[in-house]
């Protein structure tokens, strides 16, 4: 599927007469992802108790994209943290059976 979406993609490119669009399109969709994207990724370090510019660990050749694909696999820390409570702390007598 993937591999024929890029084919026709290169199609309409090659025409000329949509690659506006498609470069828009793709444009609109790279803003869409990028920000919930870096949200996402400084709110995990924060519950690592890490600074947010961590996530510029990832601009190291090579090695960056791995330090920080390890850094939000960790654990969070236990309790709480300068950035606030722990999202896993369940607070006393709000505890609910699951299942």
């Amino acid at each position: 599927m993937a591999l024929y979406l890029a084919g026709l993609a290169l199609l309409l490119v090659m025409r000329g007469s949509f690659s506006w669009l498609f470069f828009g399109l793709a444009f609109l969709y790279w803003l869409a992802v990028l920000v919930p994207g870096l949200a996402v990724c400084v709110r995990r370090l924060h519950d690592i108790d890490k600074s947010g510019w961590f996530i510029l660990v990832s601009l190291i050749p090579a090695v960056g994209g791995i330090i920080l694909l390890v850094l939000l696999c960790l654990d969070g820390t236990p309790g709480d943290n300068r950035y606030g409570p722990s999202p896993k702390a369940i607070v006393q007598g709000q505890a609910t059976a699951i299942g």
